[in-house]
């Protein structure tokens, strides 16, 4: 492979070689700049400035052709850096002649200037402009390796917070799968065993109960085997549920669902609003003794969703205590909304006038 492909191929970094060698080119050209006016002060010659500036950048630019040339193809994988470290060293050395000549050569070219003849060279005042020369060339070559080394530990940061998001992600799917494992047979098996009761003296409340929890299965497990759903998805399993706990309850239970029709399509995270559900009917409705009502409304506001989820119930109690789904539910919602959203989705619980709590989850509004 010739030494241009070489710096046509991709690099295992973050960029193609070829836009590193002109970010270095960049570089180069402003470190050049200033190493001029450095001279130009030293000698007190100002109205030198424009030439040295042509030949501080033709040396450096030459300087950067050969070193990073060699950097970018020979050096690129690290793992021959160490083994490589002298040798560039003594390259580094060799370069600063080579270049101050070739430099000096290119830069009387374009300023009109008598060009130096090779078998004078070096004199003795070009022996200090090498030796200056070669302290620019290693500047310029640590700085250049000092920014390569700053974005290297920059991306393996991106890359080891975005697996640790990952995992957080994996681990907060699979604590929600846990949960509704938890949730799902306590709350089959009291509506299995209603059913069975209801068969024998009403049939047609039982048929009833039965096809809300055909309902409610179909709209659960399709939510567990995926990421994301629909407002409508999720409105429908939330329904689902709140008809079987009404059948249960009966009279001491009444909801009501109010979803806009241009938020239907709105996407969300899968089973987000089924746990503020359940915790109305678990921590409100059920220990108090006339039941109450259950809210559940969406709407829109400025690209944020807002789902409330509100009861009549017992309310906020005065000292969390661990009792039967104690907040598990909200938690695990607020940490999913956290590793999903950031800072742009919020759970928040207020207490409801004239009693009761209302669940408000906010998040960006997006649409399939």
């Amino acid at each position: 492979m010739t030494p241009l492909a070489r710096l046509l191929q991709p690099a295992g970094s973050c960029r193609p070689r070829l836009r590193r060698f002109a970010d270095d080119l960049g570089l180069t050209i402003i470190v050049c700049a200033w190493f001029a006016v450095l001279i130009t002060l030293v000698n007190g010659k100002t109205y030198q400035l424009y030439d040295q500036m042509v030949y501080s950048i033709a040396i450096g630019v030459i300087a950067l052709a050969i070193l990073d040339g060699v950097r970018l193809t020979v050096l690129n994988d690290p793992a021959r850096r160490r083994r490589w470290l002298l040798p560039f060293a003594v390259l580094l050395v060799a370069t600063a002649p080579f270049a101050h000549f070739c430099g000096i050569v290119i830069g009387s070219l374009i300023l009109g200037n008598p060009i130096p003849d090779l078998s004078s060279y070096p004199s003795r005042g070009d022996k200090g402009m090498i030796l200056f020369a070669l302290l620019a060339i290693a500047l310029m070559a640590l700085m250049i390796l000092n920014r390569e080394r700053v974005e290297r530990i920059k991306l393996e940061r991106g890359e080891a917070r975005a697996r640790a998001e990952t995992i957080e992600r994996q681990a907060l799917q699979a604590q929600l799968r846990l949960l509704q494992a938890q949730i799902e047979p306590h709350m089959l098996f009291n509506t299995l065993a209603n059913l069975q009761g209801l068969i024998a003296i009403d049939p047609q409340q039982a048929s009833r109960m039965l096809d809300h929890l055909i309902q409610y299965l179909r709209a659960t497990l399709s939510a567990t085997r995926a990421e994301t759903t629909t407002l409508a998805q999720e409105f429908e399993a939330a329904e689902a549920y709140l008809g079987l706990m009404a059948i249960r309850m009966g009279a001491r239970l009444s909801y009501r669902c109010t979803l806009p029709p241009d938020l239907r399509g709105a996407r969300l995270p899968a089973m987000l609003l089924q746990p503020l559900v359940e915790n109305a009917i678990i921590h409100g409705l059920e220990p108090k003794i006339d039941g109450g009502t259950v809210t559940v409304e969406a709407s829109a506001r400025a690209g944020l969703l807002d789902i409330c989820v509100s009861d009549t119930g017992l309310g906020l109690p005065e000292t969390p205590a661990p009792a039967k789904g104690s907040g598990v539910g909200v938690t695990t919602t607020r940490e999913r909304l956290h590793v999903l959203y950031g800072a742009r989705a919020a759970l928040t619980l207020l207490p409801a006038q004239p009693h009761g709590v209302l669940a408000r989850l906010t998040l960006p509004l997006e649409t399939a």
